[in-house]
């Protein structure tokens, strides 16, 4: 779409360009001379003349004149259009970059999720040998075998919507 709309506005800055050329090609030997101390009245009477002398160049410059008005207005709308496109699609590109990124957060959390379970499983495993061993253990060399369970955490990653938080949950 913002290679189309670029396309119709060079299309339109060439059918500007062109008029103008013929308009200027029109007016070179249809000029009007006035010396460098000619009145504005002399001026304007001059042109005037000159309109009322060649009534179809008159119509003929007014025409392209209004053409190039008009295609300068489509121009600048076509302008204001592309400048829009063009930040829809940096927002539009910035949002897939975001939902590309999130993904693959989501894969991450998952496995982190899935290696704390197994970790917490672990360490189910090595606190029920550490309660059949600990009885002995403390005959043989009147200490614990292992220490510290109440405060064994492992990390969870959670979201409540658009936020992601990650939390320590004690095993």
């Amino acid at each position: 779409m913002i290679q189309q709309i670029q396309a119709e506005i060079t299309a339109l800055q060439s059918q500007i360009q062109t008029l103008r050329q013929e308009r200027a090609a029109l007016t070179i030997n249809n000029d009007v001379v006035s010396g460098e101390n000619d009145s504005p009245l002399a001026m304007v009477e001059a042109y005037r003349r000159q309109a009322r002398e060649n009534p179809q160049l008159a119509a003929e410059l007014q025409g392209i004149d209004m053409a190039i008005i008009a295609l300068d207005v489509q121009l600048k709308q076509k302008q204001t259009q592309l400048a829009r496109s063009q930040i829809e699609f940096q927002q539009l590109t910035l949002q897939q970059q975001l939902e590309e990124a999130r993904t693959v957060a989501q894969v991450h959390a998952k496995r982190i999720n899935q290696l704390a379970g197994e970790l917490a499983a672990e360490l189910g495993m090595l606190k029920a040998c550490a309660n059949q061993l600990s009885p002995i253990y403390w005959q043989v060399y009147y200490k614990p075998f292992i220490t510290g369970f109440k405060t064994i955490s492992v990390p969870h990653v959670r979201s409540d919507g658009d936020v992601w938080t990650i939390v320590n949950r004690i095993v």
